[in-house]
């Protein structure tokens, strides 16, 4: 144990060497900081992305063109049809499906004219909506078969500046693809810019909004029994490949469970986020070095002192103890520092996000994040001093009062 005369001994050479100590601090509480950014960010994405695998998504199947690496539908020279949506219908654990359209269509209000997604879907069956985790309408209503001329709006078209100067309203009008449309009702929040900004009208009207053009379903959403997924995946892709005579490995679609989707981008979140903080850590040991070399420097500008120390009775416990104090209390500071800078930063940094329209990237700060990274960076300050500390306790009292 280190005792108190010794805590204010090790405090006020840390002051008195306040250039260097401030140095050391700088070092360690930039990388704690860019840890703490990361790792919050990190946490607040895979809540998200949990809550999505958790809600109403884990029953369902999605079945899209070969070769769509964009939006589904848009991108893929195959087609998904109607026939196709009876075809999965049929398939065993299935229990519905249905098909939905994914176009780009042109919206003007008080002639500002935009380019955004527009869905359709069927409102007796509305799977792809469930896939949103389940959102609600804030204001109006839903679309209801036989709602021709109407359409639901993403949230951000109700906001000043969001997609339109002036925010729209229920009963207003909007036009899509020159096309006058009553808005009948508005979605709440999903958090991504994109999802809400999108148009949705139900199927019936997709081939009067976009009369001159091969209408095809982006997407067919099936609902199936959660604990036979992976069976009705097989039973599906099994009646397709025979329904459109293709051969297996030789399929123009491809079929995936909601779940299995959402846990590949997971997978590659998981490598970005992992990569950004190893270059993090490595920030940290470089930080480490740059700890112990301070403490090394130290203790061959303190020999005399030292010396001094252990002819008046101080035991190589107690000069380990002293350096070791200076190393982990820097240490202390850089993740204090660290952590109320990479809070600020990413409080910040969230409230920007959510301005612009990109909730869904809010970040969370659990309490272990905090006691976590303060520990680490303690740890960090005490292990790249244990080895000056030790070769401080190990000095000869001899050589360290001659020394010069």
């Amino acid at each position: 144990m280190i005792g108190i005369e010794s805590i204010r001994y090790s405090l006020r050479n840390i002051v008195h060497r306040k250039g260097r100590s401030f140095l050391t601090i700088l070092s360690i509480f930039l990388g704690i900081a860019t840890i703490f950014i990361f790792v919050s960010f990190g946490l607040g994405l895979y809540g998200y992305m949990s809550s999505l695998v958790e809600g109403g998504s884990a029953d369902k199947i999605l079945i899209q063109p070969a070769g769509s690496a964009g939006v589904p539908g848009l991108d893929s020279p195959f087609r998904l049809e109607d026939r196709d949506v009876r075809v999965v219908k049929r398939a065993g654990g299935v229990s519905e499906a249905t098909g939905a359209y994914v176009k780009i269509a042109q919206v003007e209000s008080r002639d500002e004219q935009k380019y955004v997604f527009l869905l359709g879907y069927d409102p007796k069956v509305p799977l792809i909506m469930e896939l949103y985790d389940n959102i609600e309408i804030i204001q109006g209503r839903e679309l209801a078969s036989g709602d021709g001329g109407k359409v639901v709006l993403g949230y951000n078209y109700m906001i000043d500046d969001r997609i339109f100067p002036k925010g729209l309203e229920v009963n207003g009008e909007i036009k899509v693809q020159g096309r006058d449309m009553k808005i009948v009702g508005f979605y709440e929040s999903i958090g991504s810019p994109q999802d809400d900004a999108q148009v949705y009208v139900i199927n019936d009207e997709i081939d009067s909004i976009f009369p001159d053009s091969d209408n095809y379903f982006g997407w067919i959403v099936a609902r199936a029994d959660s604990e036979k997924i992976d069976w009705t995946v097989e039973n599906i892709e099994k009646d397709l490949r025979k329904s459109r005579d293709q051969e297996e490995g030789k399929e123009d679609f491809f079929v995936q469970s909601y779940t299995d989707l959402l846990e590949s981008f997971l997978v590659a979140m998981n490598i970005i986020i992992g990569f950004v903080i190893l270059i993090a850590l490595i920030s940290v040991l470089v930080s480490a070095v740059n700890t112990a070399n301070t403490m090394i420097t130290s203790v061959v500008e303190r020999t005399k002192e030292i010396g001094i120390i252990k002819s008046i009775g101080g035991r190589n416990s107690e000069v380990f103890g002293i350096f070791l104090f200076e190393a982990g209390f820097l240490g202390l500071v850089s993740g204090v520092i660290g952590v109320l800078l990479g809070w600020g930063s990413a409080y910040t940094g969230g409230v920007i996000l959510d301005n612009l329209g990109w909730g869904f990237l809010a970040p969370v700060f659990p309490s272990y994040l905090f006691a976590g990274l303060i520990v680490f960076a303690v740890l960090t300050g005490a292990i790249s001093g244990a080895i000056p500390a030790w070769r401080a306790s190990r000095t000869n009292i001899v050589d360290a009062l001659r020394y010069e």
